[in-house]
Protein backbone atom coordinates (compact mmCIF):
# COMPACT_ATOMS: atom_id res chain seq x y z
CA UNK A 1 0.00 0.00 0.00
CA UNK A 2 1.30 3.48 -0.58
CA UNK A 3 -0.13 4.98 2.04
CA UNK A 4 -0.97 4.32 5.71
CA UNK A 5 -2.96 4.22 7.80
CA UNK A 6 -3.08 6.11 10.97
CA UNK A 7 -4.79 6.12 14.29
CA UNK A 8 -5.90 9.65 15.13
CA UNK A 9 -4.46 11.22 17.95
CA UNK A 10 -6.50 10.59 20.78
CA UNK A 11 -7.59 14.35 22.26
CA UNK A 12 -7.92 14.55 26.28
CA UNK A 13 -10.10 16.72 27.11
CA UNK A 14 -10.49 18.45 30.86
CA UNK A 15 -12.91 20.38 32.89
CA UNK A 16 -12.54 23.92 33.88
CA UNK A 17 -12.29 23.16 37.30
CA UNK A 18 -10.00 20.27 36.89
CA UNK A 19 -7.71 22.96 34.90
CA UNK A 20 -8.47 25.28 37.91
CA UNK A 21 -6.88 22.77 40.44
CA UNK A 22 -3.68 22.12 38.37
CA UNK A 23 -2.63 25.83 38.53
CA UNK A 24 -4.04 26.02 42.23
CA UNK A 25 -1.50 22.36 42.88
CA UNK A 26 1.02 24.60 41.43
CA UNK A 27 1.31 27.64 43.14
CA UNK A 28 3.31 26.74 46.91
CA UNK A 29 2.21 29.91 48.71
CA UNK A 30 -1.79 28.54 47.48
CA UNK A 31 -1.30 25.17 48.83
CA UNK A 32 0.10 26.57 51.73
CA UNK A 33 -2.77 28.39 52.35
CA UNK A 34 -4.96 26.10 51.87
CA UNK A 35 -3.58 23.38 54.09
CA UNK A 36 -3.68 26.37 56.97
CA UNK A 37 -7.37 26.66 56.56
CA UNK A 38 -8.15 22.84 56.44
CA UNK A 39 -5.87 22.59 60.02
CA UNK A 40 -8.04 25.70 61.03
CA UNK A 41 -11.54 23.61 60.15
CA UNK A 42 -10.23 20.25 61.38
CA UNK A 43 -9.61 21.82 64.70
CA UNK A 44 -13.12 23.99 64.19
CA UNK A 45 -14.74 20.46 64.06
CA UNK A 46 -13.22 18.24 66.24
CA UNK A 47 -13.28 20.82 68.98
CA UNK A 48 -13.69 19.89 72.68
CA UNK A 49 -12.37 16.33 71.64
CA UNK A 50 -8.96 17.47 71.34
CA UNK A 51 -8.60 20.71 73.70
CA UNK A 52 -6.84 20.22 76.95
CA UNK A 53 -9.63 21.85 78.87
CA UNK A 54 -12.74 20.05 77.63
CA UNK A 55 -15.61 21.79 80.20
CA UNK A 56 -18.32 23.78 78.50
CA UNK A 57 -16.40 27.26 76.73
CA UNK A 58 -12.94 25.57 78.15
CA UNK A 59 -14.31 27.98 81.06
CA UNK A 60 -12.35 26.13 83.78
CA UNK A 61 -10.73 28.93 86.13
CA UNK A 62 -8.08 28.47 88.50
CA UNK A 63 -7.21 32.07 89.94
CA UNK A 64 -4.16 30.77 91.66
CA UNK A 65 -2.15 30.21 88.18
CA UNK A 66 -3.73 33.40 86.49
CA UNK A 67 -1.44 35.56 83.67
CA UNK A 68 1.29 32.65 83.45
CA UNK A 69 3.51 32.44 80.56
CA UNK A 70 3.58 29.64 77.95
CA UNK A 71 4.88 26.37 78.86
CA UNK A 72 3.78 26.91 82.40
CA UNK A 73 3.49 23.47 84.51
CA UNK A 74 1.89 22.81 87.77
CA UNK A 75 0.00 19.71 89.61
CA UNK A 76 -3.04 19.22 90.25
CA UNK A 77 -4.70 17.55 92.75
CA UNK A 78 -8.39 15.81 91.48
CA UNK A 79 -10.56 14.69 94.07
CA UNK A 80 -13.45 12.45 92.07
CA UNK A 81 -16.99 12.68 92.44
CA UNK A 82 -18.61 9.30 90.55
CA UNK A 83 -21.73 9.84 91.87
CA UNK A 84 -22.30 13.39 90.26
CA UNK A 85 -20.64 12.70 87.46
CA UNK A 86 -21.92 13.91 84.45
CA UNK A 87 -23.18 10.86 81.41
CA UNK A 88 -20.82 11.64 78.71
CA UNK A 89 -22.14 11.34 74.78
CA UNK A 90 -19.81 11.72 72.03
CA UNK A 91 -21.93 14.22 70.07
CA UNK A 92 -22.90 16.20 72.64
CA UNK A 93 -19.53 16.43 74.21
CA UNK A 94 -18.44 16.79 70.74
CA UNK A 95 -20.34 19.92 70.07
CA UNK A 96 -21.01 21.42 73.88
CA UNK A 97 -18.07 19.85 75.79
CA UNK A 98 -18.63 17.97 79.32
CA UNK A 99 -17.91 19.62 82.85
CA UNK A 100 -15.22 17.88 84.67
CA UNK A 101 -16.40 14.65 86.89
CA UNK A 102 -13.68 16.23 89.54
CA UNK A 103 -13.15 19.27 91.37
CA UNK A 104 -9.33 20.20 90.22
CA UNK A 105 -6.66 21.91 92.49
CA UNK A 106 -3.55 23.19 91.31
CA UNK A 107 -1.02 22.28 94.56
CA UNK A 108 2.75 23.11 95.07
CA UNK A 109 3.99 20.08 97.00
CA UNK A 110 2.25 17.26 98.45
CA UNK A 111 3.40 14.34 100.96
CA UNK A 112 2.39 11.37 102.30
CA UNK A 113 2.29 10.44 106.27
CA UNK A 114 0.61 7.05 106.78
CA UNK A 115 -3.27 6.72 105.20
CA UNK A 116 -2.96 10.98 104.66
CA UNK A 117 -2.37 12.52 101.91
CA UNK A 118 -1.35 16.03 102.31
CA UNK A 119 -1.21 18.85 99.72
CA UNK A 120 -0.23 22.82 99.93
CA UNK A 121 -2.34 24.37 97.62
CA UNK A 122 -0.46 26.59 94.67
CA UNK A 123 -0.34 30.08 95.83
CA UNK A 124 1.94 31.66 93.35
CA UNK A 125 3.71 33.79 95.59
CA UNK A 126 7.79 33.51 96.28
CA UNK A 127 7.28 31.57 99.21
CA UNK A 128 3.72 29.52 98.64
CA UNK A 129 2.68 29.63 102.10
CA UNK A 130 -0.81 27.55 101.01
CA UNK A 131 -3.62 26.12 102.34
CA UNK A 132 -2.47 21.98 104.12
CA UNK A 133 -5.27 19.68 102.42
CA UNK A 134 -5.22 16.06 104.23
CA UNK A 135 -7.01 13.58 102.79
CA UNK A 136 -7.78 9.94 103.37
CA UNK A 137 -6.14 7.62 100.73
CA UNK A 138 -8.59 4.68 101.56
CA UNK A 139 -11.71 6.79 101.37
CA UNK A 140 -11.58 9.19 98.86
CA UNK A 141 -10.83 8.80 95.32
CA UNK A 142 -7.77 11.07 93.81
CA UNK A 143 -5.15 11.38 91.23
CA UNK A 144 -2.29 13.92 91.49
CA UNK A 145 -1.43 15.03 87.69
CA UNK A 146 0.93 17.36 86.34
CA UNK A 147 -0.70 19.92 83.62
CA UNK A 148 1.29 21.88 81.01
CA UNK A 149 -0.20 25.06 79.64
CA UNK A 150 1.67 25.50 76.34
CA UNK A 151 0.54 28.95 75.39
CA UNK A 152 -0.07 30.27 79.23
CA UNK A 153 -3.22 30.76 81.17
CA UNK A 154 -5.21 34.28 80.64
CA UNK A 155 -5.85 36.69 83.82
CA UNK A 156 -8.55 34.28 85.09
CA UNK A 157 -6.36 31.15 84.83
CA UNK A 158 -7.87 29.93 82.01
CA UNK A 159 -6.02 27.33 79.14
CA UNK A 160 -4.91 29.63 76.33
CA UNK A 161 -4.30 27.15 74.27
CA UNK A 162 -7.96 25.79 74.58
CA UNK A 163 -9.65 29.40 74.39
CA UNK A 164 -8.31 29.55 71.16
CA UNK A 165 -9.16 26.17 69.71
CA UNK A 166 -12.43 26.45 70.52
CA UNK A 167 -12.10 30.50 69.48
CA UNK A 168 -11.67 29.31 66.37
CA UNK A 169 -15.53 27.71 65.73
CA UNK A 170 -16.92 30.84 66.32
CA UNK A 171 -14.74 33.18 64.15
CA UNK A 172 -15.01 30.53 61.19
CA UNK A 173 -18.24 30.22 61.75
CA UNK A 174 -19.04 33.81 62.07
CA UNK A 175 -17.22 34.30 58.42
CA UNK A 176 -19.33 31.43 56.33
CA UNK A 177 -22.44 32.46 57.84
CA UNK A 178 -21.98 35.61 57.29
CA UNK A 179 -20.59 34.91 53.55
CA UNK A 180 -24.21 32.85 52.92
CA UNK A 181 -26.12 35.57 54.31
CA UNK A 182 -24.60 38.50 52.03
CA UNK A 183 -23.93 36.46 48.99
CA UNK A 184 -27.93 35.05 48.95
CA UNK A 185 -29.18 38.84 49.36
CA UNK A 186 -26.23 40.35 47.17
CA UNK A 187 -26.03 38.23 44.16
CA UNK A 188 -30.24 38.26 44.15
CA UNK A 189 -30.05 41.95 43.99
CA UNK A 190 -27.53 42.61 41.65
CA UNK A 191 -28.15 40.38 39.52
CA UNK A 192 -32.04 41.60 39.08
CA UNK A 193 -30.68 45.29 38.84
CA UNK A 194 -28.39 44.18 35.38
CA UNK A 195 -31.08 41.67 34.14
CA UNK A 196 -33.82 44.31 33.99
CA UNK A 197 -32.14 47.84 34.18
CA UNK A 198 -34.12 50.51 34.11
CA UNK A 199 -35.88 51.87 37.34
CA UNK A 200 -35.51 48.49 39.06
CA UNK A 201 -31.49 49.32 38.75
CA UNK A 202 -32.19 52.53 39.79
CA UNK A 203 -33.89 52.16 42.79
CA UNK A 204 -31.35 48.82 43.61
CA UNK A 205 -28.64 51.29 42.83
CA UNK A 206 -30.07 53.76 45.23
CA UNK A 207 -30.44 51.15 48.32
CA UNK A 208 -26.41 50.32 47.42
CA UNK A 209 -25.40 53.37 47.71
CA UNK A 210 -27.20 54.29 50.51
CA UNK A 211 -26.02 51.47 52.49
CA UNK A 212 -22.14 52.38 51.05
CA UNK A 213 -22.25 56.11 52.52
CA UNK A 214 -22.99 54.70 56.08
CA UNK A 215 -19.76 53.24 57.64
CA UNK A 216 -19.78 49.61 58.00
CA UNK A 217 -18.50 49.01 61.79
CA UNK A 218 -21.17 51.70 62.70
CA UNK A 219 -23.99 49.81 60.78
CA UNK A 220 -23.05 46.62 62.17
CA UNK A 221 -23.14 48.21 65.27
CA UNK A 222 -26.79 49.88 64.77
CA UNK A 223 -27.58 46.26 64.01
CA UNK A 224 -26.39 44.59 66.62
CA UNK A 225 -28.47 47.16 68.86
CA UNK A 226 -31.15 46.44 67.29
CA UNK A 227 -30.98 42.96 66.94
CA UNK A 228 -29.52 42.07 70.38
CA UNK A 229 -26.07 40.76 71.53
CA UNK A 230 -25.37 37.22 71.33
CA UNK A 231 -24.21 34.56 68.95
CA UNK A 232 -26.62 34.54 65.98
CA UNK A 233 -27.52 38.11 65.91
CA UNK A 234 -23.54 38.60 65.03
CA UNK A 235 -24.05 36.45 61.93
CA UNK A 236 -27.28 38.36 60.67
CA UNK A 237 -25.42 41.67 61.78
CA UNK A 238 -22.28 41.33 60.02
CA UNK A 239 -24.32 39.10 56.84
CA UNK A 240 -26.52 43.06 55.86
CA UNK A 241 -23.42 44.85 55.97
CA UNK A 242 -21.33 42.53 53.19
CA UNK A 243 -23.94 42.00 50.53
CA UNK A 244 -22.88 46.00 48.57
CA UNK A 245 -19.80 44.55 47.89
CA UNK A 246 -21.08 41.52 46.20
CA UNK A 247 -24.23 43.47 44.59
CA UNK A 248 -21.68 46.07 43.01
CA UNK A 249 -19.80 42.83 41.67
CA UNK A 250 -22.33 40.89 40.12
CA UNK A 251 -24.14 43.95 38.62
CA UNK A 252 -21.27 44.92 36.81
CA UNK A 253 -20.53 41.40 35.79
CA UNK A 254 -24.40 40.66 34.45
CA UNK A 255 -24.31 44.24 32.19
CA UNK A 256 -21.77 42.57 29.93
CA UNK A 257 -23.13 39.37 29.89
CA UNK A 258 -26.47 39.45 29.50
CA UNK A 259 -25.88 40.91 25.83
CA UNK A 260 -24.15 38.19 24.92
CA UNK A 261 -25.51 35.78 22.28
CA UNK A 262 -26.29 32.83 24.58
CA UNK A 263 -28.54 34.75 26.61
CA UNK A 264 -30.17 36.29 23.01
CA UNK A 265 -30.91 32.43 22.18
CA UNK A 266 -32.07 31.68 26.15
CA UNK A 267 -35.01 34.48 25.38
CA UNK A 268 -35.51 33.34 21.75
CA UNK A 269 -36.21 29.98 22.35
CA UNK A 270 -39.29 31.21 25.18
CA UNK A 271 -37.01 30.85 28.38
CA UNK A 272 -37.84 32.25 31.45
CA UNK A 273 -35.96 34.80 32.75
CA UNK A 274 -35.55 33.03 36.29
CA UNK A 275 -33.93 30.03 34.44
CA UNK A 276 -31.46 32.14 31.92
CA UNK A 277 -30.22 34.31 35.18
CA UNK A 278 -30.01 31.10 37.33
CA UNK A 279 -28.71 28.26 34.52
CA UNK A 280 -27.00 30.25 32.46
CA UNK A 281 -25.62 34.04 33.40
CA UNK A 282 -25.11 33.29 37.57
CA UNK A 283 -22.70 30.15 36.65
CA UNK A 284 -20.14 32.87 34.71
CA UNK A 285 -19.72 35.48 37.41
CA UNK A 286 -18.38 32.51 39.55
CA UNK A 287 -14.75 33.43 39.23
CA UNK A 288 -15.71 36.94 40.33
CA UNK A 289 -17.93 36.27 42.93
CA UNK A 290 -15.30 33.87 44.88
CA UNK A 291 -13.03 36.32 44.81
CA UNK A 292 -15.15 38.88 46.81
CA UNK A 293 -16.04 36.08 48.80
CA UNK A 294 -12.47 35.38 49.76
CA UNK A 295 -11.83 38.94 51.02
CA UNK A 296 -15.34 39.28 52.86
CA UNK A 297 -14.80 35.71 54.55
CA UNK A 298 -11.41 37.93 56.64
CA UNK A 299 -13.77 41.14 56.67
CA UNK A 300 -16.10 38.93 58.84
CA UNK A 301 -13.61 37.54 61.10
CA UNK A 302 -12.64 41.05 61.86
CA UNK A 303 -15.22 42.62 62.78
CA UNK A 304 -16.66 39.91 64.74
CA UNK A 305 -13.40 40.46 66.71
CA UNK A 306 -13.78 44.24 66.95
CA UNK A 307 -17.52 43.70 68.27
CA UNK A 308 -16.97 41.32 70.94
CA UNK A 309 -14.18 43.58 71.94
CA UNK A 310 -16.67 46.31 72.22
CA UNK A 311 -19.34 43.97 74.46
CA UNK A 312 -21.69 43.48 72.11
CA UNK A 313 -20.61 40.81 69.88
CA UNK A 314 -20.68 37.06 71.61
CA UNK A 315 -20.65 37.22 74.94
CA UNK A 316 -18.46 35.57 77.85
CA UNK A 317 -17.67 32.78 78.66
CA UNK A 318 -17.50 32.06 74.75
CA UNK A 319 -14.70 32.74 73.50
CA UNK A 320 -13.57 33.65 70.08
CA UNK A 321 -10.95 35.33 68.02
Amino acid sequence: MLFKSRKPKEINYSSVNSEVWKKLKRNKMSMLSLFIIGFFVLIAVLGYTITPDQTPFANQQYLEIAAKKPFFKVDFLRIYDNKNAPKRNFFKHLAFGTKNPYSSTPIYKHWEKGDTLYCETYTGEANNNGEIIAINKNTTEFKIKQKTFYLGTDRYGRDMLSQLMIGSRVSLSVGIISIIISLLIGVSLGAIAAYYGKWVDNLIMWLINVVWSIPTILLVIAITFALGKGFWQVFVAVGLTMWVDVARVVRGQILSLKEKEFVEAGRALGFKDSRIIIKHILPNVVGATTVITASNFATAILQEAGLSFLGIGVQPPMPSW
